[in-house]
């Protein structure tokens, strides 16, 4: 069960408006779309779901669950951030979580501050992956893991739409099905979440246009 009260602070932390700059991203889709991997809203739906079920969705899921149970430890919640930095494979994706991690907390810390937030701040020795802060963030405020994480996902998820909408490009009805056709592996991934320590990801298609991406010549995204 979630109180009202709390389910509107997720709706508003994982809205695309939040001021996280989620927008300039495409975790790598831009890559894919222009080496024709990702060319309509059937490659686009498989592409996103590899990820939540088998890539860097899993990975995030993990790392945003441990995060929440370190909600009352928030030294180790700060350690937990460095060994989350490590499994970026790529450049661009780390400064798109990283960036965007630092503006999550920056945002929470001013309009939602609690003291473990704050020592989770302070500890902090880079800039804080996004799943960590917002697995964090959702833990010190009582939020239930199987909500939380799963509008964290559909978040991830809706933002790569985002860009695959404006890319490919497609239509916003395709892209709403795009969301909605992905329901069950957000659920999947939620329910089959890891622990960090038996983590495992295979998409080297992902890891390959990201690379890509650094060197591509015309580019709207940062990744």
């Amino acid at each position: 069960m979630i109180d009202a009260q709390t389910l509107l602070k997720l709706q508003t932390w994982f809205s695309p408006a939040f001021p996280i700059g989620a927008f300039s991203y495409s975790h790598g889709l831009e890559a894919a779309i222009e080496a024709g991997d990702v060319f309509d809203r059937s490659t686009l739906t498989k592409w996103l779901q590899d990820l939540l079920l088998i890539g860097s969705g899993r990975t995030e899921a993990a790392f945003f669950k441990s995060a929440h149970g370190l909600a009352n430890y928030p030294v180790l919640a700060a350690a937990l951030a460095s060994e989350a930095a490590a499994w970026s494979p790529t450049a661009e994706l780390t400064l798109e979580s990283d960036m965007q991690g630092e503006a999550f907390l920056k945002t929470i810390a001013s309009v939602w501050p609690k003291a473990e937030i704050i020592n989770f701040q302070n500890e902090l020795k880079i800039r804080p992956p996004l799943p960590v802060a917002a697995g964090f963030v959702a833990g010190v405020h009582s939020a239930p893991l199987e909500v939380a994480l799963s509008l964290y996902l559909q978040a991830f998820i809706a933002n790569i739409v985002s860009a695959g909408v404006r890319l490919v490009p497609l239509g916003q009805t395709d892209g709403q099905h795009t969301i909605a056709s992905l329901e069950r592996s957000i659920a999947d991934a939620v329910e089959g979440v890891d622990d960090i320590e038996s983590l495992w990801t295979a998409t080297p298609m992902l890891d390959v246009h990201s690379m890509k991406h650094e060197t591509q010549y015309t580019r709207i995204f940062r990744s």
